[in-house]
């Protein structure tokens, strides 16, 4: 069973910085797609962006061209860099891994996909 652990948030200005962290427990990167998902309390939850097994990356509308999601196939471990951060982007984040490649258009069920971590709470203040 794939188990995912999230780190890296915390609370930041509007126009900082952040880098999450997301480890699996078991090398899932050659054949899964993971990314990252982002959920405020009483909203959908919404995509970020995404990894795919070949290397292809995709992104919401919302933060392209501000975060960059990216891996280390050595380490089991996907980032996610956040610049320019927005206080709209204020959300639990969480990374997941599915046997199949996901729209960040369409977030697909969290019952589809194979694992699904805690998350890690980013906060940006005005």
């Amino acid at each position: 069973q794939v188990q995912l652990a999230e780190s890296g948030g915390g609370s930041v200005q509007a126009g900082g910085s952040l880098r999450l962290s997301c480890v699996a427990s078991e090398s899932t990167f050659a054949s899964r797609c993971m990314g990252w998902f982002r959920q405020v309390p009483g909203k959908e939850r919404e995509a970020v962006a995404n990894f795919e097994w070949d290397g292809t990356t995709r992104y919401a509308d919302p933060v392209k061209g501000r975060f960059t999601i990216s891996r280390d196939k050595s380490k089991n471990k996907l980032y996610l860099q956040m610049n320019s951060l927005k206080p709209e982007d204020t959300a639990m984040h969480c990374c997941a891994a599915a046997a199949f490649t996901w729209s960040v258009v369409e977030p697909p069920p969290a019952s589809t996909l194979d694992a699904w971590g805690q998350g890690t709470l980013v906060t940006v203040s005005d």
